[in-house]
């Protein structure tokens, strides 16, 4: 069960990647749009990165359910579950902001994606607690 539980922990540490810098990616990208007035460099980049991670996703949250069938699903497994979704729920809609970009609609301020970017960081220091503490 061991292997698991690597193969669970690399997936998460790829798509907490693709998590914290796609959002950021996406101002430069903005920017870079805003200059050359066409999909550039960056926007490539920020697409297959948003596109490998999502692969990632999947295979953490099937490992991470075939490790929690194991724990009988005490308490705060119930709670790191519903954070995860949130988190889950915040990819897809980077994702919708993704796939906007790649049309060349950017509406978002960089103020509003900094922000986004922000809440993924809260949402995984509270699955991290949730995980470590395991306060129920």
């Amino acid at each position: 069960m061991d292997w698991v539980k690597i193969v669970h922990l690399l997936c998460v540490m790829g798509w907490m990647t693709s998590i914290f810098a796609v959002p950021r990616a996406l101002i430069y990208w903005k920017r870079e749009h805003a200059r050359l007035g066409e999909f550039g460099p960056l926007g490539d980049l920020t697409l297959r990165l948003y596109r490998f991670s999502a692969g990632l996703g999947v295979i953490a949250a099937a490992t991470g359910l075939w490790l929690a069938a194991d724990w009988s699903w005490p308490a705060w497994v119930h709670v790191k579950l519903v954070l995860v979704l949130l988190l889950a729920g915040h990819y897809v809609w980077t994702g919708v902001l993704v796939m906007r970009a790649k049309r060349g609609d950017f509406r978002e301020s960089d103020l509003f994606l900094r922000i986004f970017n922000e809440i993924s960081v809260v949402a995984v220091i509270a699955i991290l607690w949730v995980v470590v503490a395991k306060p129920f």
